[in-house]
Parts: structure tokens; sequence; C-alpha cells
């Protein structure tokens, strides 16, 4: 593999044909089999034996720069109108003490069971991380070896998608609709091997769905089938995701952990996210950020908890969930009104199902529109455009409706219907 003879998804022989081929005895096969998996550099397929590992893809879905003079709906980011001044706690750390022996300011750590136990999640074991994108990823690399299989959302969140793969693990497409995770392709997925299961449970990325209650229940039951099974809930837009949370943390699962950041909606300077978890999930988490950054900076968890508790702040992330819902249902609702049926119910974006990614990407460009295709965020599903409707005003999302419409119209009318 090395030496360049196998390349990424090349199959290896089966082990006693190679062990016959060699000289030596099946078990040595095996063993250096084993070995190679450990080390992430093979993967094995059930049936379809073991090849080569993909190269790890870690900017292959970075979105492209916005060409200058158009109107950016395609980052993902809130809109800073609505974003609080940051400004950092007056008394700052005095320097030379050991935090490991404190990583969680008490206080935060008090305001943050508050926080989620208000939403029925259990808060018995809490930690900190440095982001939402942070947290899973230690989450994973604990609980899994390179070659194991996530269950992911399809479409699903680019980075976390890069994220899995850059970890030397393998993608296992989960369909998705306005409820989220669709309970018979998950339970597909668990067939086929899959080890944890990252999701949403409301403003998912990029399609906008919210569990129901129904929807919360059936994914519950799939995933008490797999008690071994880590489920990762990333609750990524939480105070302005315009919609109640039903968490699989209350389901009664053994593996779990419940992901919360503020990153939307307090600052995106602010890498910072709060976990509840069982309390294996946390002693696997805990015991790796100890051995790498240690803690999560007491200045930043002072800044977080001056604003969780100011009531300006509060007032402002309030105006924001009703602005981004009206924004986003206007938008939404513009669409269908032109025949486009697109999703969400929840969260900053919208998507909106095509024929031709790039026919619309670079239609709606023409008309001073820049829209991310759907192509970073698809595994399996099909083609479509994420618009972030957060900085959107009402009739702005109107009349792009109507660019996006006869930008559809033409297309039709070139490539046919």
């Amino acid at each position: 593999m090395s030496g360049g003879a196998l390349g990424p998804g090349d199959a290896l022989p089966p082990v006693r044909r190679l062990a016959g081929e060699l000289g030596v005895s099946p078990g040595t096969v095996a063993t250096a089999y084993k070995e190679l998996r450990g080390r992430g550099v093979v993967v094995t397929r059930g049936r379809g034996g073991t090849a080569v590992a993909a190269a790890p893809a870690v900017a292959s879905r970075r979105p492209p720069k916005v060409p200058e003079g158009l109107r950016d709906l395609a980052g993902g980011h809130p809109d800073p109108a609505f974003l609080p001044d940051l400004m950092p706690p007056a008394q700052l750390s005095p320097g030379a003490r050991s935090h490991r022996s404190a990583p969680r300011l008490p206080e935060l750590e008090e305001a943050v069971r508050s926080w989620l136990g208000a939403d029925a999640v259990p808060v018995e074991h809490i930690t900190f991380a440095h982001g939402a994108l942070d947290c899973v990823a230690r989450l994973l690399s604990v609980e899994l070896r390179p070659g194991d299989a996530v269950a992911m959302e399809d479409p699903g969140y680019h980075h976390l998608l890069d994220l899995v793969q850059a970890l030397g693990l393998r993608t296992a497409a989960v369909a998705v609709d306005d409820e989220g995770m669709r309970p018979e392709a998950l339970s597909a997925a668990l067939r086929a091997g899959a080890r944890a299961v990252v999701l949403s449970p409301r403003a998912q990325n990029p399609y906008g769905g919210c569990f129901s209650a129904r929807r919360r229940d059936a994914l519950a039951e799939v995933l008490r089938s797999a008690p071994e099974v880590l489920t990762v809930e990333n609750d990524h837009a939480a105070e302005i995701a315009g919609a109640p949370l039903r968490s699989l943390a209350s389901a009664g699962l053994e593996r779990w952990a419940h992901v919360r950041t503020v990153t939307k909606y307090l600052g995106t300077d602010l890498r910072w996210a709060a976990a509840a978890c069982d309390p294996t999930t946390l002693a696997r988490h805990d015991g790796r950020l100890l051995l790498t950054s240690g803690w999560i900076s007491h200045v930043l968890q002072r800044t977080v908890l001056g604003l969780l508790g100011d009531p300006a702040t509060s007032a402002q992330v309030a105006a924001a969930r009703a602005a981004y819902a009206e924004r986003r249902r206007t938008l939404v609702a513009a669409l269908a009104s032109h025949g486009i049926a697109a999703h969400g119910v929840s969260g900053m974006n919208v998507w909106a199902p095509v024929r031709d990614e790039s026919a619309a990407v670079n239609g709606l460009r023409s008309r001073g529109w820049w829209v991310a295709a759907g192509a970073r965020f698809r595994i399996a599903s099909g083609p479509g455009v994420r618009i972030t409707a957060a900085g959107l005003e009402p009739a702005d999302g109107v009349r792009l409706a109507s660019d996006f419409a006869e930008v559809l119209g033409e297309s039709e009318a070139t490539y046919g219907g």
C-alpha cells in the first residue's frame, strides 16, 4: 500500500488466499489485517471484505469564497444585528494556578444544569468543551476505532461530515425529513454496524427538521435495541431554533451525550459548549480532555456565564428567535407560492431540492444572490441548495423566491423538465 500497488478503495486478498501466496499461517495474515484496521490503514466492509481506507478528506466540503458584490446566503451565519457585544469579565484570571483541579466554574456549571434541565435533559453529569465540533471529535475518538461507522444525517452539516472522515471513521448515511432522522433509515445503519449516531433534535443543518414527540419516541425505540451505540445529540441552535427540544437524552438510552453551544446567538467567537451525558461517556471525554487542553478557559467561561444571566442579552436572543422564524417561514411560503417545495421548519436555513445544483447556484449568482450548493452537505441524498435565511428580511425573501422560480424555469427550458 505504501508502495502504491494498492490505492484507496482497492480490495485486499482474502486471508486464506494471501496466506497461501506468502507461505504463512492464516492467523498471521489475520493478525496483520487487524493491526492495519487499528491503524486506520484498511477498513472492513462486512461481506465486501477488507479494503484500503480512503485518505481523510479534511477540505473537500469547505465552502468556496463568496464572489464580490453578491448577497451572501450561503454561510450559515446569524444576523450580526442580533449578537450581543462581547465584554470580557472585569476580573481576569490571576494566572499561575492549577485549573485542572477545578476545570469548570461552579457557577457556570450550575447555570448549565438549570438551562438544560428546563428542557428535561438529565443533568447529573455535565462537562464543557471548546465548541460542538471539539466535543463531538473527542467523544468519537475515545469511543471508536478507525474504520468504524458513524450514522450521520443526510443531508447533514458539512463540518461534521468532514470531521468523521478526518478521524478515520466511515459515514453511514441516514435520510432526514422535516422531523429529523428517519427511524427506518437509522435502523438500517445500525444493522449495517454503525457504532455511533450524530444527529440534531432541532434546527437540523441544512434541512431544518426538528423532532416531533412521535419521531423522538420512534428513534429512541430504534436506539434502545442497540444499547452499545453512542448517541450524540447536537443542539447547536438551541435558543434560536424556533422549536421546542424533544431530546433523546431523556429517553432512557444507555450511552448518550447532549451537546449545546452558544455561537449562533451569543457570539461566533465564543468557542464553548456544554454537554450532559451518561457517566461512562463523561469519564472518557474528560479523561481525554485532561490529557490535551486540560480545561476550558475560565475567562471564556465567565464571559458565557455573564451573557447567560444578562436580561438584555436574553431579550436580544428572544428577538433573534422571532425574527429568524419570520424570515424562514416567509421564504418557505414565498417559494411554495411559486411551486417550489422547500424545507425549513426550524433554525436559520432552508433547503430547496433542485435538479441541477450548478444551474441553480449560477442562476441566482447572476441575480445577485449567493447560495450554497448542496453537494458538500450530501452523502447519498438528492441534489439541493441551502439558503441561510437568518439575515434575509421578509421582503428580500419574497424577491429571492421570485428570482429562484425564474432560475428554475430557465434551467428546465435549457435542460428539459
